[in-house]
């Protein structure tokens, strides 16, 4: 029988306290013989609104599982929307080198579905089984786990149980849990907690209207969280977390206006835990510039495995080893498509972002941000047709982290423009991106919306 949310809060005993403290991983760290599970535990639409990043969200077993782990404070994604952002962690390469340019669900796929990191791990003896959300592909079937455990939903509710449930099976080892809830993705549930109290996120004005619509993602943010602290408990009392890698993301900002779909940090930038036997058994914080595309090859030398020959990601292994301070000059994130057409792509160094669209708007995409409270009040406010889009921009996110400032037109930076656009444009060149030779086709039975409509619902094409 599906359980309420609610319920689910107070059945699962964690809403309030996380981890019991007896089943806590020392943060001293600890040995482990033979082959090392791994669960990767990811959530929608959360960026970095979590509470190991300092916000006030109640998700205190991710901040437990940051105390006890490795919190990455700069990793980013490969491309702002859900499909081709998971893509890329899980086949090492840009989504346009994947073939994943837009979103599964509307028709896009991966070239080489052999190219997903379970087809490497399997190689080596592991085990592959989906619980939840996957979406990198429209069939689950299509991607090749061994087993897709049988959750009604995709929500954390359901999928939290059956994950714990495997692993409460006494599983064959090694093992890799893909296990996706569908939180903290929209239509939020009504808040619990005072909207009063709570503060929007930074691209949205403070007002009673937005608050309680972040007050909404609080309370989604804490059932995301009880099912991350069920899963946990299960690998604890198990005694499989000594030898288990626990990997914790998201794929993307959070779903308000200029976040989730837009090139700014506000959209690229992601929430990242890893915590496990050896290099990630120690309690620390990582500041290293990275992508989602280096998770691949640094599994790859984490397991001591060879590396497949598409990877395009570097390994950040030797950084939390302390051998390395970065891998990485510049980061690289895209939009082609998600509910309609906006190819734009960005570049970002430790000091400076440059992102540069390829579709001639003047105004934001409408339909490629998600409908909520804060966006009919933007509405209202007179968004839809504001000239907000230019071709170029140039942020120095030293002194405008917040990335307002267009600099694309300012003498004083035209020589750091153009280092920018080569970077850019060297890394497309590299990598094949397809919007060099000009607008990228709709996928063969794919759908989208209208560019100028005002919702990702409106009626789609072909």
């Amino acid at each position: 029988m599906k359980t309420s949310r609610r319920n689910f809060l107070k059945a699962s005993g964690l809403a309030a306290s996380g981890l019991a403290a007896s089943h806590a991983v020392p943060a001293a760290g600890y040995a482990t013989e033979g082959p090392i599970n791994i669960i990767y535990i990811h959530s929608h639409d959360s960026g970095r609104y979590l509470a190991p990043y300092g916000y006030a969200v109640p998700t205190p077993n991710l901040l437990r599982l940051a105390r006890s782990g490795v919190l990455f404070r700069n990793m980013y994604c490969a491309g702002p929307t859900c499909s081709p952002s998971r893509a890329a962690l899980l086949t090492g390469q840009t989504p346009h080198q994947s073939g994943m340019l837009g979103l599964a669900h509307r028709g896009w796929k991966l070239n080489d579905y052999g190219q997903h990191l379970i087809h490497t791990l399997g190689k080596h003896g592991y085990t592959s089984v989906l619980a939840g959300i996957q979406h990198v592909a429209k069939d689950p079937k299509a991607i090749g786990y061994d087993q897709i455990l049988p959750p009604p939903s995709t929500y954390a509710v359901d999928v939290a149980p059956h994950a714990a449930a495997f692993l409460r099976s006494k599983p064959r080892e090694p093992f890799f849990l893909d296990c996706g809830f569908h939180e903290t993705h929209r239509e939020f549930p009504a808040p619990t907690d005072n909207a009063d109290y709570i503060l929007p996120p930074a691209p949205m004005p403070d007002n009673a209207t937005t608050r309680f619509d972040m007050a909404g993602f609080h309370e989604c943010a804490r059932v995301m969280d009880n099912g991350v602290g069920l899963v946990l408990e299960a690998l604890e009392q198990t005694g499989l977390a000594a030898n288990t890698l626990v990997i914790s993301t998201t794929d993307h900002g959070i779903s308000f206006p200029h976040m989730k779909c837009d090139l700014r940090d506000t959209g690229m930038g992601v929430s990242f835990i890893m915590r496990g036997p050896g290099a990630f058994s120690k309690a620390g914080v990582c500041d290293a510039m990275l992508s989602h595309v280096d998770v691949f090859p640094t599994l790859c030398e984490y397991l001591k495995i060879d590396k497949p020959e598409w990877l395009t990601g570097r390994s950040f292994l030797p950084i939390v080893e302390g051998h390395q301070e970065e891998i990485n000059d510049a980061v690289f994130a895209e939009v082609t498509y998600h509910a309609a057409y906006e190819p734009k792509r960005a570049v970002r160094t430790r000091r400076y972002k440059y992102i540069k669209r390829f579709d001639g708007r003047t105004q934001d995409v409408l339909p490629n941000t998600d409908d909520s409270a804060s966006k009919s009040y933007w509405l209202r406010e007179g968004w839809k047709g504001m000239p907000l889009v230019q071709e170029e921009e140039l942020f120095d996110v030293v002194f405008d982290p917040n990335e307002q400032n267009n600099l694309a037109a300012d003498p004083a930076h035209a020589k750091v423009l153009d280092e920018m656009r080569g970077e850019l444009h060297e890394h497309m060149v590299a990598t094949a991106d397809p919007l060099l030779k000009g607008p990228v086709p709709l996928i063969e039975g794919g759908v989208t919306t209208p560019v100028d409509a005002d919702s990702p619902g409106a009626e789609r094409a072909k």
